[in-house]
């Protein structure tokens, strides 16, 4: 084992690489490397800014601003001219360094007064090593259109002047209102929104911005959390925090007064210039009208949104305790262990403590199964919160077919070694340098497992459900790594349970010595077999994989002597195996039966002779349209929206194994068939991986696979029907009614 522990670590240092190389030693982070910011100009128009630090550049063709605000829409992109560059992977390119800014119209249909907006970005370091793409949400206070009159002409005049001295007397500073523009508004009838649009050139200290209400005794402000802002060794005030660009953020208020009623809010802060000149403290009062609150006695008639399971696992990341959020988490991790994810890993560590031969202890059987699952959570919760901070799914690195290749070969190897056609051990003078380094528990078989584990856990089950896309998507927008990684370290510790158990009576079931040890280390070489044409049925066309399956089971038979005749005067065991022997025989030739009629289901060889076809018609399931990119996507929902139609969107894999359940099970249920028959039903198969799948993937905020979502007759998602993850047919169905 310790062989194939050198063997494991090499391969995973190998497929990982791409991933460490953003861990270069002087790389800046993405947030530092590229600050971005962003402020409303008037109401017409928007402008984000991108402070790009030296030594580094963003792409122009990926930089992307959306409107998540349905009522306000966003113009075409006022971008600069930028510089030319020939990109290797890329080719002909766009980029910008130092600053880069933005503008573009924007359209507010009900003139809100805010608008929430998803800032997509790529760039690189001028070293070579590029980032993934990057995406900020940001929620901008848009000012309220004025009507012209006579005396804002002569203003719009005055302020002419004013701009022309500013021009000429280029060291005058702007005055307070100008350098830092305040605006609070109502965001609910318990929040408040407080956000400070800051000159370029000018910053706000954080310890100095204090918020009280004036003359309120029914209402009170709530805890107010303010952003982390930027260190910063002020001469004046020590070590302090400031903001440049804009500082926003919610006031929540605690009510006794349910009525409608008015409040002043007092805002008292103070900024400086770069320059090194600071304005004194500024205060101003803030009138406010506060909506009516619904109390137990005057119940609301409109209806509670409905939200998702995933956004629902959102929100209790952001409201519940620390220790009940592991708890739920743990739960979560329960419930997924019993998923067809997890089912594959049963074989492959029982192969490991097989592997152990005749001095495996119900001891140490229990730690391999610990160093295999404490890896296999550990790795999924660290390639789970790279996935969220950068928004691409590493472990689709995993998912290459030469990935899949060379673990199916390892898994072919180990088990020849089950076979005892040889045995894999590391030479000689190492085997004495590995006794010297540790006693006769820790033989470094632990090591191995504990690789095995983490290999497993990013090729054998990368599954994609509802409480790991809420974890995801809360780390990606709060950024709060901790929390998020805590709840996916439970998650997948949890996930491993059924294996500790096995690991914990393995040692007392598995035998010890003798002719049966050998049985059992041929059976689970045969269940590796099984293991390896698994994984290759991701790569392999299904002719290939029913062959080799075929193969699967007519080999052992032959070894189990299903042709053999019996000697007279036998026990009952060589008979029961030679009966099971001629099952797996006959089954076998079914399968290159049906192989030789072109059929390919490893279930249903015999597909259509005679009545069989009329039968099989019936589990059929959907016809999907593939659409291959965005503006594919696009044209498809346009032209359903023409003919009043909705749309179901599925994200499907090769590789992705609740996809095919999902196939296999609930979209071949007669009642879904129908529910759907009105759908225009089209699929994005994201298997390559390419730059068209990353962009459908990243509109939905997705980290891939499984996901249905749910569009609407005005093309616009039903993000409370979301589907993450496997639904089985009544689940889905429920999930249908409720469009």
């Amino acid at each position: 084992m310790s062989f194939i522990a050198t063997l494991f670590l090499s391969f995973f240092i190998l497929v990982t690489h791409q991933a460490q190389a953003l861990g270069t030693s002087g790389l800046l982070t993405a947030d530092k490397a590229f600050s971005i910011s962003a402020k409303a100009i008037s109401a017409e128009k928007i402008e984000v800014s991108w402070a790009i630090a030296d030594g580094y550049y963003l792409y122009q063709s990926k930089t992307k601003i959306i409107s998540q605000t349905e009522e306000v829409q966003i113009g075409k992109l006022n971008m600069p001219a930028g510089k030319p560059k020939h990109d290797d992977f890329f080719g002909d390119m766009v980029i910008y360094t130092n600053q880069l800014n933005v503008s573009a119209p924007i359209t507010n249909k009900s003139a809100l007064s805010s608008v929430k907006l998803l800032i997509k970005y790529q760039g690189c370091s001028e070293s070579g090593i590029c980032y993934p793409p990057q995406q900020k949400t940001l929620t901008l206070n848009i000012p309220q259109p004025k009507t012209s009159t006579s005396s804002d002409s002569i203003n719009q005049l005055l302020n002419g002047f004013s701009h022309l001295k500013n021009n000429i007397f280029q060291d005058e500073l702007l005055p307070g209102d100008q350098a830092f523009q305040l605006f609070a508004s109502i965001k609910d009838a318990n929040t408040l929104h407080v956000n400070w649009v800051i000159a370029d050139g000018y910053y706000l200290y954080k310890e100095k911005t204090k918020l009280s209400l004036l003359n309120s005794a029914s209402t009170q402000l709530g805890t107010i959390t303010l952003p982390q802002g930027t260190p910063y060794h002020d001469e004046s005030f020590g070590q302090v925090h400031i903001f440049h660009n804009e500082l926003s953020f919610d006031v929540p208020l605690n009510r006794t007064d349910k009525r409608s009623h008015s409040i002043s809010l007092l805002v008292k802060y103070q900024g400086c210039a770069d320059r090194g000149v600071c304005y004194p403290p500024m205060e101003k009062t803030i009138e406010l009208l506060l909506p009516e609150t619904l109390t137990l006695n005057k119940p609301s008639t409109a209806p509670k949104e409905k939200l998702s399971e995933q956004d629902q696992i959102f929100q209790s990341l952001q409201h519940d305790s620390f220790g009940l959020t592991l708890l739920s988490f743990f739960g979560f991790g329960l419930l997924l262990a019993f998923t067809p994810c997890i089912f594959p890993m049963i074989p492959i560590l029982s192969g490991i403590i097989v592997g152990q031969g005749e001095n495996v202890t119900t001891r140490k059987a229990f730690l391999l199964s610990l160093s295999y699952v404490i890896a296999s959570a550990l790795t999924y919760t660290v390639f789970g919160i790279l996935a969220a901070l950068f928004g691409s799914n590493l472990q689709i690195i995993f998912q290459e077919p030469w990935v899949i290749a060379v673990f199916s070969g390892i898994f072919i190897l180990l088990s020849f070694s089950m076979f005892g056609f040889y045995n894999l051990e590391l030479p000689k003078t190492f085997q004495a340098k590995l006794h010297n380094s540790s006693d006769s528990h820790r033989d470094g078989s632990y090591i191995g497992a504990a690789i095995m584990g983490a290999l497993s856990s990013l090729i054998v089950g990368p599954c994609v459900a509802a409480p790991l896309a809420g974890a995801l998507v809360y780390i990606g927008q709060t950024g709060d790594v901790i929390l998020g990684g805590s709840a996916l370290f439970m998650m997948g510790f949890a996930m491993g349970t059924p294996l500790l158990l096995l690991g914990a009576s393995a040692g007392s079931l598995l035998p010890k010595a003798g002719h049966w040890l050998n049985s059992t280390k041929a059976v689970f070489g045969v269940i590796m077999l099984a293991v390896s044409v698994w994984m290759l049925d991701r790569i392999l066309p299904a002719s290939i994989t029913m062959l080799l399956t075929a193969s699967l089971l007519i080999i052992p038979a032959i070894y189990l002597r299903a042709i053999d005749p019996l000697p007279e005067n036998i026990s009952g065991w060589p008979k029961l195996w030679k009966g099971f022997g001629l099952m797996l025989l006959v089954y076998g030739v079914l399968l290159l039966i049906g192989l030789s009629m072109g059929n390919t289901n490893p279930l249903q060889p015999l597909q259509g002779i005679g009545s069989i076809n009329t039968s099989s018609e019936q589990k059929h399931g959907l016809t999907f349209k593939r659409v291959a990119s965005l503006a594919e996507l696009d044209e498809v929902l346009e032209k359903a929206s023409k003919d009043n139609q909705w749309v179901m969107l599925d994200f499907y894999a090769d590789w992705c194994i609740s996809c095919k359940e999902m196939e296999a099970y609930t979209f071949t249920d007669e009642k879904v068939k129908q529910k759907l028959s009105d759908f225009v039903l089209i699929q994005a198969d994201v298997t390559k991986n390419s730059a068209d799948d990353k962009a459908l993937l990243e509109r939905f905020n997705l980290i891939g696979p499984p996901a249905i979502i749910f569009f609407g007759s005005d093309k616009q998602e039903r993000k409370a029907s979301r589907v993450i993850g496997y639904q089985n047919s009544d689940t889905f169905l429920s999930n249908l009614n409720s469009l």
